[in-house]
């Protein structure tokens, strides 16, 4: 149900009073939306009111701005002012102090939260013994000169390495083979056009084919000596 015209009335002015700054009819709509009040009956009674000699108007154009008189407000003197303005600042450095406290107070609770508990510390005191446990059996086991690769786990991983590797030396093979063909006529810096291709050779990131080969063959010989 719509409030009624002297209650809309009294609901505009209210306000209008409160705000005491410049406003039109769609500020006062969008903020009165609360009371189901509509623009036209909002627009009415900021007329009836402006009319009334109650609110002040201004018109620019085909819009109207309304305010709050300000007779009806006390306007404090030069002294007054003066007091206001070291209140304000008195509360303003309150206000500072409230807030570094407040951040002092938040940074205490962070630096608690960010603490374990002491159920979270038995957690982790266990899964740490857990695992010096686990690592302390297997070095055991290393010592005692017990194989934890199968001969068959190493025979694939093996067999897996070496098909790489020569995956890498036949693709080694065919990029110089190609390379060669490309630049052999080439007027080009070849250290220039590569960087232009963006091409890396192995030395460039750090590999060496010859050491991977000697690493497989390191691994073998040392499987024939056990």
């Amino acid at each position: 149900m719509a409030p009624k015209s002297d209650s809309t009335e009294a609901i505009v002015l209210n306000y209008v009073n409160e705000q005491n700054r410049p406003l039109n009819s769609q500020n006062v709509a969008d903020s009165l939306q609360k009371f189901n009040l509509k623009k036209a009956s909002i627009q009415k009674a900021l007329d009836t009111l402006a009319d009334s000699g109650k609110i002040s108007f201004k018109e620019y154009g085909k819009q109207k701005i309304y305010i709050a008189r300000q007779d009806q407000f006390d306007i404090p003197n030069n002294e007054e002012l003066a007091s206001m303005k070291e209140e304000n600042a008195k509360l303003q450095e309150q206000l500072e102090q409230q807030k570094k406290a407040i951040s002092e107070v938040e940074g205490e609770i962070k630096s608690l939260q960010s603490n374990l508990t002491l159920e979270q510390i038995h957690e982790k005191e266990a899964k740490l013994r857990k695992e010096v446990k686990e690592m302390e059996d297997k070095l055991d086991k290393l010592r005692g000169g017990v194989t934890l690769v199968s001969p068959e786990e190493r025979r694939a991983i093996e067999a897996m390495f070496s098909e790489k590797m020569n995956q890498w030396r036949r693709r080694k093979r065919m990029f110089k083979d190609l390379w060669d063909a490309i630049t052999e006529n080439s007027p080009k810096d070849l250290k220039e056009f590569k960087e232009e291709l963006g091409i890396e050779y192995d030395e460039d990131v750090g590999v060496n084919l010859q050491s991977f080969s000697e690493l497989l063959q390191h691994g073998k010989k040392r499987t024939r000596g056990q």
